[in-house]
């Protein structure tokens, strides 16, 4: 079924073509020869996963963003990213790498999918993970909300090890191996003496 992506903010499409315009706007190898030629292609909200306590309980998730696939000749190329201030919406940074063709790579594959969903990403930033959240609410606020059990999760890659990339799972069984990840370490246990 085909996805759900929601509009981005105006402001912050503005922020991005007027960064792409700017001759002051650091931009990585690719993007910065020819940015004229770029488009504006899949703006997905940002969410960023709150720290995961439990295997029970479902972590909230806090916008942060919106990113911008940016193509040329109809293939992803790199990204741009905005950030919410207190004046609005604002250019935060370009960016490139493997992300970007897994993106595009897991917005194709969850459109297979049988149903229908609002796509948003959400990134863990401690794991260094990047997913795309498949919300099954496709007419959802795409600025609010956390992962509900039954959305998935598709890890960008690459995905930490021992998570398959770009795999459809459900949001309930991908974050309690989270919460194992991220949970803190046990301290040592004291060494027993033997008293004689």
């Amino acid at each position: 079924m085909p996805l759900h992506i929601p509009p981005a903010p105006a402001a912050a499409e503005r922020s991005v073509r007027t960064a792409l315009n700017s001759s002051t706007a650091r931009a990585p190898g690719p993007l910065r020869i020819d940015r004229g030629d770029l488009h504006l292609v899949l703006p997905l909200p940002v969410h960023r996963l709150a720290p995961v306590h439990g295997t029970t309980d479902v972590p909230g998730a806090r916008l942060t963003g919106w990113r911008f696939l940016l193509a040329r000749d109809g293939r992803p190329v790199g990204a741009a990213e905005t950030m919410l201030t207190a004046d609005g919406w604002a250019f935060s940074h370009f960016c490139e790498g493997p992300y970007i063709p897994s993106t595009e790579r897991a917005l194709h594959l969850a459109g297979s999918l049988p149903a229908a969903y609002q796509p948003r990403l959400l990134s863990v930033p401690e794991l260094y993970m990047l997913t795309l959240w498949l919300h099954t609410d496709p007419g959802a606020e795409p600025t609010e909300g956390s992962p509900q059990p039954q959305d998935l999760l598709m890890p960008l890659a690459p995905a930490p090890p021992g998570i398959a990339a770009e795999r459809a799972v459900r949001t309930d069984v991908l974050l309690p191996l989270l919460a194992g990840r991220l949970a803190p370490a046990a301290p040592p246990q004291a060494a027993v003496g033997l008293v004689s």
